[in-house]
């Protein structure tokens, strides 16, 4: 059996192996646009600050340990699901039995002018490194960020630690889509402290990058163009899904797939930040790109692949920052009652709908994040200690003495 796996991001890394679990004979292949060994994104950030290479967090020999043909540097143009092709760039053609797509995301502006040449991200390491390489040879000086959401202000802050004057477009609040207002408000007062410039209101309200075919600046809607040596479009990420046009793959922001995390086509899987699943809390169509849901879905879709039938019980949304000098984890909805404590620097919040803990944030002091996050999957009935979740010694001490030992799950950033 040839089976192809197109990324080499957590998502097609957790499905390689958890195919070689099961098999060690069958062919894997494995396609990645990008010139290097399987990395992980969310490591990227402390790799362009420390210089240590913690992304190749697999190891870079990984592709021989696990046997497989691995392509760097291979993009994949088209498939053709009815003759289990795909064509590749160069004019190569791929034959497959099985097919998993993992191809990720990119960040993106839903604004005119974001095809531009020279808007930069962080999201890959080829487009890291290259800018990289001009900050460090000191050719640039200043940046301005389109996007206040998790990842620009990440990126926010590691550019501002790369040394550059940063400015951060935020048109209502930081991390709105994640966080609540005195949550954002935190985070604010943070990035402000840092000497990062937040501009907000109408001066933040950017409709597009202006300029021929290299980005020149920013125009705002007052008319106003803000310059900056580094254009950064941050606003969201969007699934890599463009080469699936023609294919009759289903897609609606992502690829559309079942509990088994299979496509409209029995040999076709999706996982990752490409693949539109459910809700696990609400059961709503969505997308949601972070490193735990990859790698939950990589694995699951290399399991079934091999006909060994394992439920995707649903994708959670969740997000966690590790450069603001204080850590922030944002995981689940804001519904429901509103559970708060702030003690000196720690501010903590949960959401308790219908008895059950739906979600929670989480600045400075995030020790209980594992628990919250295992009574949220396990959908326990907390009423009778909901108010003892906020308790400064709130923990799993607590939860067995009540015979609830819940059981951790992974956490990491988006």
């Amino acid at each position: 059996m040839k089976i192809v796996i197109i990324g080499a991001g957590p998502a097609g890394v957790a499905a390689a192996e958890a195919i070689r679990e099961h098999d060690r004979q069958c062919q894997i292949v494995m396609l990645t646009s990008e010139p290097y060994p399987p990395y992980s994104p969310p490591a990227l950030a402390e790799y362009f600050m420390t210089g240590r290479p913690i992304h190749f967090w697999k190891g870079e020999d990984f592709p021989e340990r696990l046997q497989l043909d691995y392509h760097p540097a291979s993009r994949v143009l088209v498939v053709q699901p009815g003759e289990q092709r795909l064509v590749l760039d160069q004019g190569r053609d791929l034959l497959y039995d099985q097919l998993i797509i993992a191809s990720g995301g990119r960040l993106y502006a839903p604004i005119s002018g974001a095809e531009k040449e020279g808007i930069h991200n962080f999201k890959s390491l080829q487009a890291g490194t290259g800018l990289l390489e001009k900050v460090r040879a000191k050719r640039v000086g200043s940046a301005l960020i389109v996007g206040a959401g998790f990842i620009g202000v990440e990126v926010a802050f590691l550019l501002h630690e790369l040394g550059l004057e940063v400015t951060l477009l935020v048109r209502s609040r930081v991390m709105r889509g994640m966080l609540d207002p005195e949550s954002s408000q935190k985070v604010e007062e943070i990035l402000l402290s840092r000497g990062i410039e937040i501009r907000g209101g109408p001066d933040a309200d950017a409709t597009g990058f202006v300029g021929e075919r290299q980005v020149e600046g920013v125009e705002m809607r007052s008319g106003t163009v803000l310059k900056a040596d580094i254009y950064v479009a941050a606003t969201g990420l969007k699934p890599n899904i463009d080469f699936l046009k023609g294919s009759g793959i289903a897609t609606n922001w992502g690829i559309l797939v079942d509990e088994h995390l299979r496509t409209n086509f029995n040999n076709i899987y999706a996982a990752g930040d490409v693949a539109e699943t459910r809700d696990r809390i609400t059961g709503q169509r969505v997308v949601y790109p972070n490193y735990p849901n990859a790698v939950e879905q990589g694995r699951i879709a290399g399991y079934n692949l091999l006909g060994l039938n394992q439920v995707y019980h649903g994708a959670e949304a969740m997000n966690s920052m590790k450069h603001l000098g204080l850590p922030v984890m944002a995981v689940g909805s804001m519904e429901g009652e509103e559970l708060r404590t702030k003690r000196a620097e720690n501010l903590r919040k949960l959401w308790v709908k219908d008895g059950r803990l739906v979600g929670f944030r989480l600045i400075g002091d995030i020790s209980c994040a594992g628990i919250y996050l295992s009574l949220m999957r396990r959908a326990e009935d907390i009423s009778t200690i909901k108010d003892d979740l906020l308790d400064a010694n709130f923990g799993m001490g607590y939860l067995a003495g009540l015979a609830l030992e819940p059981q951790m799950g992974p956490i990491g950033s988006g």
